[in-house]
């Protein structure tokens, strides 16, 4: 992340985590030392509609408070949202977009309108269900958002989630291990990005 800092806007489906996971980059973040920003756009969320959730995260103050309309990164949690969702609207040309899907960056290019940009791909499904057995895709899509737009250094971005997972699941350790085994898969993934 430069001094400038970091827009992000998360694209999912309600039930999926989007939300959840834009909330809790902007804790973890925020636990770095960071100025933050982390909300959704509601309207008539049901399960399985189209949401919308946002990031900002700086080293700087934050004094905009709109929703983010030329995001630097878009996560798109659900790639059936590729047909129904203009998700590369207002993506900046040098910013990034990373798509859940076990297509690759090649595969998904031509769903993008002619985005011209940096395409990830990251397939959460397989990785949350060898990290947790059931298809949580909102993990895997957050460490991709962490290495991706480079928001912070990944161990630390790790030894924070441990101590938030920590914390959420005290009694439920294998929950724990499960999430940062698929963190831990996604970054490996991904690699140098």
């Amino acid at each position: 992340m430069d001094n400038k800092g970091i827009e992000i806007r998360w694209h999912g489906r309600g039930g999926q985590g989007a939300k959840s996971a834009a909330l809790l980059l902007a804790d973890v973040a925020f636990k770095t030392g960071a100025y933050v920003q982390g909300f959704p756009e509601y309207g008539p969320e049901r399960m399985g509609a189209p949401i919308t959730a946002y990031n900002r995260i700086s080293n700087k103050e934050i004094r905009v408070h709109s929703n983010i309309y030329t995001p630097d990164l878009v996560i798109v949690v659900d790639e059936t949202l590729l047909a129904a969702v203009d998700v590369t609207k207002g993506l900046k040309k040098e910013g990034a977009i990373v798509v859940n899907t076990d297509k690759s960056a090649d595969e998904i290019k031509p769903l993008l309108n002619g985005y011209e940009g940096r395409v990830y791909t990251v397939d959460a499904r397989r990785i949350s269900m060898e990290a947790l057995g059931k298809y949580f895709p909102n993990s895997p899509m957050l460490a991709a958002a962490v290495a991706v737009g480079k928001v912070m250094d990944t161990k630390q971005f790790l030894d924070e989630m441990k101590a938030s997972y920590a914390h959420k699941f005290a009694k439920k350790p294998e929950v724990i291990d499960g999430n940062m085994k698929a963190l831990s898969l996604t970054l490996e993934e991904l690699g140098e990005v």
